[in-house]
């Protein structure tokens, strides 16, 4: 792992103060890490702002897109958490395939369908998914709305 967690320290601004964005947490990651991403990514949320009721729909789509990173985009990945323009954002990339938003289904897939619910879903419960190519795979970006 590149960098661990970086907690505020008694210094930094509040999460309600505009000068608190920033990144929070940029690190790597594979299969073994993901339970630990979703406490990272809650106590994230919790630091920025994210009203309570939105906390668990961003630790979901983080959760969505780093697993299709293990899965699709060669089992590990690297991930950022950071605040910036009133909003909390998650960005994800991998060295897989890459692929394009259009393989995101409009509707939710079929009960028989072996693929494209962890991203509908993703796209579903956050304010903007983007889907971009990286040097090598896919960048995946996921942000919520603070306000």
């Amino acid at each position: 792992m590149l960098e661990e967690l970086r907690e505020p320290s008694p210094g930094d601004p509040s999460p309600g103060d505009p000068s608190a964005d920033g990144c929070w947490l940029e690190r790597d990651f594979t299969e073994g890490d993901l339970p630990r991403l979703r406490v990272l990514a809650e106590e994230f949320a919790t630091w920025a702002g994210l009203p309570v009721a939105r906390r668990g729909e961003f630790v979901l789509a983080v959760n969505e897109v780093v697993s299709n990173a293990i899965t699709h985009g060669g089992g590990r990945g690297r991930l950022m958490l950071r605040r910036t323009d009133g909003e909390v954002q998650c960005r994800v990339t991998d060295a897989g395939p890459g692929f394009s938003v259009a393989v995101i289904p409009e509707l939710l897939p079929g009960l028989d369908s072996h693929c494209g619910r962890g991203l509908w879903l993703a796209r579903l419960v956050t304010d903007r998914l983007t889907v971009g190519a990286g040097v090598v795979g896919a960048v995946v970006t996921l942000a919520i709305r603070l306000g």
